[in-house]
């Protein structure tokens, strides 16, 4: 765990500039300087190039095209990504032995304890730009605050290919006038409600005082917004947290998709999530079920089993409860992202046997085909349903 930040602006966030499309770029010479879409049937990644024309993350292929005609449409070469966001994390450790992974693209580094040895946080997060640079070939944005909430900020700011300093003596005057989408946790529904009260900007939230803000939203959100707007962050970079929760997600497109072949999906991310659980020795009880509609509405579904598992079947199969239940919701508003999760995760792996003990439990099943996809490959089996549907499995940080 890190120690406190509170001498100055010592925290970095470090964020790769559209990853997987500047991978294509990097290793491929033609595409740079050119509109680049990973992924074909949904956009995965866009570079800075089409993103000026309108494409974004998880747009629909079609939409995507339209917006660009002339962009390059690449498919994806997740091994390619996972290698080059091993090489940037090297980097990162090279440089501090406090980083906090957030994605394989971005991490939280605490650098406060090396001025002697490496100089002011501002001159490490340059010479960490240009390390990315030279041993990965990949261009990283930086932003430098004293909490993780700002820096994070900052980093957003700066881009593409940025480095913003953000000095303890001027961060609300910062932090105010920025959009309230800034905030984490501010979606396009909560900014829908700020926007209604007239509140549009961090500095407008700030103003509002703690308890209108949670009558207006929720106990939770309001006391996290005015906490946020104030730069009230405490938390320390953490190093070697396991996660709380394992999870994946689908993108559907916003063509209609019929109940079928949404439980089909979310059978192959079950499928995913408990194998990745196994892996890592984890096993959880809440299942939660996400939806993203196609009027961009989104909602959550989760059920909390008796005792903790790692099975795919008794997953599966609150999940499957999950989803029969949002089925008149799906139908009426349309689906275009299904994601599945399992949380409350035990630290240990370990798991209480329930009376009676089942021989035919299906854990013999799971450990059999974990050994196959391990020694053959992921897609070695699958469920019939899913036989001629390509699976993308997105990198992900070690678990």
């Amino acid at each position: 765990m890190s120690v406190a930040t509170a001498r100055g602006a010592s925290i970095l966030h470090a964020d790769l500039d559209a990853f997987f499309a500047s991978v294509e770029q990097r290793d491929d010479p033609g595409l740079r300087g050119r509109p680049v879409i990973v992924g074909g049937g949904v956009v995965l990644a866009a570079s800075y190039e089409a993103k000026a024309r309108g494409v974004r993350t998880a747009m629909a292929g079609s939409a995507a095209r339209r917006a660009c005609p002339e962009a390059i449409v690449v498919p994806p070469r997740f091994e390619a990504y996972t290698q080059a966001s091993r090489d940037v994390f090297t980097v990162f450790h090279d440089t501090t032995p406090l980083v906090e992974g957030i994605s394989i693209d971005e991490a939280f580094l605490d650098v406060g304890g090396l001025r002697r040895v490496s100089g002011s946080p501002p001159e490490i997060a340059a010479r960490l730009r240009r390390a990315v640079q030279e041993r990965v070939g990949l261009a990283i944005t930086v932003g430098v605050a004293r909490t993780k909430f700002l820096a994070k900020v900052a980093s957003g700011v700066a881009k593409p290919d940025g480095l913003l300093v953000v000095p303890p003596d001027g961060e609300l005057e910062f932090l105010h006038p920025l959009a309230v989408q800034r905030l984490w946790g501010v979606g396009a529904v909560t900014t829908a409600r700020l926007h209604g009260c007239g509140l549009r900007t961090v500095g407008d939230v700030a103003a509002v005082g703690e308890a209108a803000l949670v009558a207006l939203l929720s106990p939770g959100s309001g006391r996290h917004l005015h906490a946020l707007a104030h730069n009230h962050d405490p938390r320390p970079v953490q190093v070697g947290r396991r996660r709380r929760s394992m999870g994946a997600q689908c993108a559907l497109g916003r063509r209609r998709t019929d109940l079928a072949e949404i439980e089909a999906t979310l059978a192959g991310l079950v499928d995913r999530v408990t194998r990745r659980m196994r892996t890592a020795e984890r096993a959880g009880r809440t299942v939660t079920l996400r939806f993203r509609f196609a009027d961009y509405t989104r909602a959550t579904r989760s059920h909390t089993l008796d005792r903790a598992t790692d099975h795919t079947d008794t997953v599966l199969g609150a999940a499957r409860r999950l989803l029969v239940e949002a089925g008149p919701m799906i139908l009426d508003r349309g689906l275009t992202l299904i994601g599945v999760s399992v949380g409350n995760l035990d630290s240990d792996g370990e798991t209480q046997l329930a009376l009676p003990f089942d021989q035919a439990d299906g854990t013999a099943l799971d450990t059999a085909m974990d050994v196959v996809r391990k020694r053959f490959g992921g897609a070695s089996l699958t469920r019939a349903a899913l036989v001629g549907r390509a699976a993308v499995e997105m990198p992900l940080l070690p678990d």
